[in-house]
């Protein structure tokens, strides 16, 4: 196995491990190899193999049993539904036993030519941007930039983070109900900070959207990049 400078290397068996398994190549019995057969295949010790297991398991992805090997315990992606109300809690709420909005710093900035285009704000109108991580059962999933009309919603970054949610922080600045507007995906080579924040190894692929939300009169209250960890997010896209 290739070495990667600067990333662990049970890390890095574990990204290998987790694609492979994501990919059905242990789908015959659902049970990963012997420690012994994976450390041959990856040219490591058995130890750094315990601990790229250890931290699967700590993903709900493996789970070890007493004298049987370790099972796989979830072979398939997230599956993040994109709708016309697209809401991260509800729409991972089902296929994970917790989930942590971060809120890893906020500013004030001058709209640049993009974003006054999107939010339909004069250039040089003062925003909101908040930067947020998201993390699924403890591993992070997400990171996104949003920015939000500053003369509207004053107060909307702390009320992020106290409750984790940016629905919880819209209603807490006015707004109760709002609607996705547009919706465009790409994927790209994780940099360095999404890299460091999402616990990715280099080489890692991204999935990246960018994001309009409106209110119910449809004037934009949210635009958002947000960048999604390929090998645990898959898209649905509902009517």
């Amino acid at each position: 196995m290739k070495r990667k400078n600067g990333v662990a290397l049970w890390r890095q068996i574990a990204d290998r491990i987790r694609t492979a398994i994501a990919a059905g190549e242990y789908d015959s019995n659902s049970m990963l190899p012997p420690e012994i057969a994976l450390a041959e295949k990856f040219a490591v010790n058995r130890h750094t193999v315990r601990s790229a297991i250890a931290a699967l398991a700590e993903e709900g992805i493996v789970q070890a049993l007493q004298g049987r090997g370790t099972m796989i315990t979830r072979k398939e992606r997230l599956n993040f539904p994109i709708s016309k109300r697209t809401r991260f809690t509800e729409g991972l709420s089902d296929q994970a036993r917790d989930m942590e909005g971060l809120l890893l710093f906020h500013s004030i900035e001058a709209a640049t030519a993009t974003l006054s285009e999107k939010l339909r704000l004069p250039l040089g109108a003062p925003l909101i941007r908040l930067e947020i991580l998201r993390k699924v059962n403890r591993r992070p999933v997400s990171r996104s930039t949003s920015w939000f009309p500053a003369d509207r919603f004053e107060g909307v970054a702390e009320a992020y983070k106290t409750s984790g949610s940016i629905t919880a922080a819209l209603r807490a600045t006015g707004i109760d109900d709002y609607v996705r507007l547009s919706t465009v995906i790409s994927a790209r080579h994780a940099e360095a900070d999404d890299l460091a924040d999402l616990e990715l190894s280099p080489g890692a692929i991204l999935l990246v959207t960018d994001a309009l939300n409106t209110d119910m009169e449809g004037t934009p209250v949210q635009y958002a990049v947000s960048r999604f960890s390929a090998d645990m997010v898959q898209f649905t896209v509902e009517n």
